[in-house]
């Protein structure tokens, strides 16, 4: 049997093994697209964005790289790929998914996909547990 992955943004999906001694093993079958990644940011400063952090009061940068119109006029999207982002699709932010293909094995027991809600506070073997 096999599955296919598609994703856009930082919502994940991830492949879970619960061994016979009860252990388990996480395997993420996407990876997050966002301006920190060397390839998308590629794209999005091709486009004509800007990939910064916001910067506080004292110009240091607080915060994950986001994707800007222009250099932090509009609201910054802290993923570089997303569904329905007018403004983000000016500067190269794309619907386009990523996909996998992966064959399943009989130990591959449960498919975890979840937002970057809850990502941001766990590890993909903490969710998996």
């Amino acid at each position: 049997v096999s599955l296919t992955t598609a994703w856009v943004g930082d919502s994940r999906a991830v492949l879970v093994q619960i061994k016979p001694d009860g252990s388990v093993i996480a395997r993420d079958l996407s990876v997050d697209q966002n301006p920190e990644r060397p390839d998308e940011k590629a794209r999005i400063e091709r486009c004509g964005g800007v990939c910064e952090p916001v910067f506080d009061e004292r110009g240091l940068p607080c915060g994950p790289v986001r994707v800007w119109y222009l250099a932090q006029v509009a609201p910054g999207l802290a993923m570089s790929r997303s569904i329905g982002d007018a403004v983000g699709a000016m500067v190269g932010v794309t619907a386009e998914p990523e996909v996998v293909h992966e064959m399943l094995r009989p130990e591959d027991s449960i498919l975890l996909v979840c937002s970057d809600g809850v990502w941001e506070f766990l590890e993909s073997r903490d969710a998996a547990k």
